[in-house]
């Protein structure tokens, strides 16, 4: 991230490891033709949306500063966005979904800096400053929504990935840089559709982050609000897509009513939807959610919470009864004959941490090599370590200097000298610490004397697992930044011509003073050497639109045999409608 990227009050609450995914917006990088299609865009988006948006939509584009005629800029957007309690970042295309999540939970909304190319100006397969900012921001200024949307990001950034969900992350992402660079070859774009389309009929079950990463996909992205008979719009990608926004709301695409159901239902990023899901309200979408997060390990844990982390293979944490958490990266786990963890185990750096603090003196330097512990209660004995009193403590030959051996329920033997113990600030103890200490099941070796200490988490049961760290400052590597970046798009000799000339017709609205012979000669220019644009003829024509000159019919004349072409027709014919409104 550089340096000169600037934060205020609500970008500063950022922990560090996302300060990675942050880049400077290329503002200067934005040609005259793209902000033409900016300027199209937003044009048509307000004009049909202001019927058919939840009404927040035009208000709130009007509450975080976004301008029709031109790009946002972030700064620009922070200054007014900060007001309402969020910020604004600008991003490289797809972040991974974790950090994503994570961004909202912290009022952050994340803006991928590019914009599409005037080929996919109907739709894009990648994210752009259309879809992030024009889209997703202006219902961030609903209060009730907002709240949604950063409910959604806490619970969201704690899911849990299978490993398989960052190769497809990398495959999508990918796949959207390609098919948005006109420079792409069709080979390298169907090789990489190819790879998408063997992960997604190779995917196990859905992990968490799936799940939750397509309930956010039906409601953020493309969700629809009101009835199924006559709903409105309020997704980002419906309201930054002009085709889509309009097919969307016809017999063509089937709706839904929104429920826990949507997510087990998958979607294809680079194809328009066939199907969409209907809330009758902001307040179902965090009713929905609150359903889903009963049913994650979050709020669960047990061993299928401790299963889904190993199968993770990135960085998680348990929290037990006793409220201590225990983040790594999970290898094992121990399992009785009645399927309760007994046992857990994680390799390379660990932290331990209580209430999203970590103990000092267990970090990962510490713990480097891993960290493992038994689970559960003594044998024979009713009252968990967690809840014995220092009498009850003394009584089991658990103090200070005593050596002893402590067999757990699951046959878990642990036999050493104690040192010490930790404890939170209402007195539980957390930690207890041995010397000299074996620690076996059956016949297996656990952990040797020759290692060193031994700290033995105290708890009986994992109450919550969830994907990332407790304390967000344990890990200084945590996530990483894809090694794919967004194509620069290169321009030839003759495209940075005609960019210059859509340059020179915006000068001229911004200014009003109109030079019918300069707008003669572009036109003319236009007509010899770039016969396939579309969009500098109708921005030309708006400038002289009702002059009653001749050059206004030439204008429209040329838009209209322009229009044989299918591909621009409606375009051109909606451009045009906009004006004589």
């Amino acid at each position: 991230m550089k340096s000169s990227i600037k934060f205020n009050k609500v970008t500063e609450r950022l922990p560090k490891h996302l300060h990675q995914f942050i880049v400077k917006q290329p503002y200067w990088e934005y040609t005259a033709q793209n902000q033409a299609v900016w300027r199209y865009v937003m044009r048509m988006n307000i004009d049909f949306l202001g019927k058919v948006a939840h009404e927040s939509y035009l208000e709130g584009l009007k509450k975080t500063g976004i301008s029709v005629e031109e790009i946002p800029k972030m700064e620009g957007m922070n200054r007014i966005l900060k007001d309402i309690g969020w910020a604004a970042v600008s991003v490289d295309g797809f972040i991974p979904p974790n950090a994503f999540m994570e961004f909202q939970a912290y009022n952050v909304l994340v803006i991928a800096s590019d914009i599409r190319t005037i080929d996919h100006l109907k739709y894009t397969p990648a994210p752009d400053i259309i879809h992030e900012a024009a889209g997703h921001a202006p219902i961030i200024a609903n209060p009730e929504y907002a709240e949604y949307l950063r409910r959604f990001g806490e619970i969201g950034c704690k899911a849990i990935s299978s490993s398989e969900d960052y190769e497809m992350y990398e495959a999508i992402r990918l796949l959207s840089i390609l098919k948005e660079n006109p420079n792409s070859s069709s080979e390298e774009i169907e090789n990489a559709q190819l790879k998408v389309e063997e992960l997604q009929n190779t995917m196990s079950e859905l992990s968490e982050m799936a799940q939750i990463r397509n309930l956010h996909w039906w409601t953020v992205e493309y969700g629809l609000i009101g009835t199924l008979e006559n709903p409105k719009i309020y997704g980002a990608g419906l309201l930054s897509s002009i085709g889509e926004s309009k097919k969307c709301l016809t017999d063509k695409v089937k709706k839904v009513p929104y429920s826990l159901e949507a997510a087990t239902q998958n979607f294809d990023i680079t194809k328009q939807q066939p199907q969409l899901f209907v809330t009758p309200d902001f307040a179902h979408l965090s009713f929905v959610l609150e359903e889903f997060a009963n049913k994650m390990a979050l709020r669960t844990g047990g061993l299928i919470g401790l299963q889904k982390l190993i199968k993770s293979k990135n960085i998680g944490t348990i929290e037990l009864s006793t409220g201590l958490q225990i983040s790594g990266v999970f290898i094992n786990v121990i399992k009785d004959d009645n399927n309760k963890p007994i046992y857990f185990q994680t390799a390379g750096p660990t932290a331990l941490a209580s209430r999203d603090r970590e103990l000092i003196g267990h970090g990962t330097d510490y713990h480097a090599e891993g960290f493992g512990s038994p689970l559960g209660k003594l044998k024979g004995i009713n009252l968990a370590i967690e809840d014995m009193f220092p009498k009850d403590l003394e009584v089991y030959g658990i103090y200070e200097g005593k050596k002893t051996t402590l067999i757990f329920e699951g046959n878990i033997k642990v036999e050493g000298e104690v040192i010490t113990g930790k404890r939170d600030l209402k007195g539980k103890i957390l930690l207890i610490s041995f010397k000299n200490c074996t620690v076996s099941h059956n016949n297996k070796i656990l952990f040797q004397p020759e290692w060193g200490i031994y700290d033995m988490a105290v708890g009986k049961d994992i109450i919550s697992a969830h994907a990332g760290p407790a304390s967000v400052n344990s890990f200084k590597n945590l996530g990483e930044v894809s090694a794919t970046k967004t194509h620069k798009i290169s321009y030839s000799e003759e495209e940075t011509k005609l960019h210059k000339m859509y340059q020179e017709i915006a000068e001229m609205r911004r200014s009003e003073a109109l030079d019918f012979h300069k707008i003669a000669l572009i036109f003319e220019n236009l007509k010899i050497k770039f016969t396939s644009d579309w969009l500098l003829p109708l921005e030309m024509y708006e400038l002289v639109y009702q002059s009653d000159t001749e050059i206004e019919t030439e204008i429209l004349e040329y838009l209209t045999q322009l229009k044989k072409n299918k591909r621009h027709k409606q375009l051109i014919t909606n451009g045009i409608n906009c004006l004589t409104k």
